[in-house]
């Protein structure tokens, strides 16, 4: 099975790709959806992703426990594609409602932890094609608020490991594809 990273910047045309490379496959597809609604805004936005998807695919909606759904709709007929890790890490980090101080250290919440684990040991179990789709946060300039900056270091961290458990990284910038890792699609 094929685990491919699609990474790009918002509206570089990352989510388009990785939904061409999934439909491509022939198989039945599963669309993991990390996103929650929390404003009129997102909701829009979650319409628009969802009215462009065929409604053939089965969409699931999992804010948390990716690694669970992986595992759940593991199958060789199938390939599953997440949209997008970086709203996922959003979650994570949110949880449990925490208030982090501007300055000083940031204690991550222990379901961060738990759920990182399970998704990196999701990846290599799942006998599924998986397509996981990712902001790269990290090319503009260093945030402000120790909150942002953690959230940028975090969602760097994830890139890296999730990087060297797939197969193929490709980055999206103005829809064109590039290839990091792996032979080309």
């Amino acid at each position: 099975m094929t685990r491919t990273l699609v990474l790009g910047g918002a509206r570089s045309g990352k989510s388009a790709y990785a939904e061409r490379l999934a439909a491509e496959t022939g198989k039945e597809v599963v669309y993991i959806a990390t996103a929650t609604a929390g404003d009129s805004e997102m909701t829009a936005r979650i319409a628009h992703h969802r009215a462009g998807r065929p409604a053939e695919w089965i969409t699931v909606e999992e804010p948390l426990a990716l690694g669970n759904q992986l595992l759940r709709w593991s199958s060789p007929d199938r390939v599953i594609m997440v949209d997008c890790l970086t709203l996922w890490l959003s979650n994570l980090l949110f949880s449990g409602g925490e208030d982090y101080p501007e300055v000083g250290e940031i204690v991550l919440p222990a379901l961060f932890h738990e759920q990182h684990d399970m998704l990196a040991s999701a990846l290599t179990k799942c006998a599924s094609d998986v397509i996981l789709v990712s902001n790269e946060v990290g090319l503009g300039i260093m945030p402000m608020g120790a909150v942002s900056r953690c959230f940028m270091d975090e969602q760097g961290r994830l890139n890296q490991s999730v990087a060297a458990i797939c197969d193929r990284a490709i980055f999206v910038a103005a829809g064109l594809p590039l290839v990091l890792k792996g032979a080309p699609c």
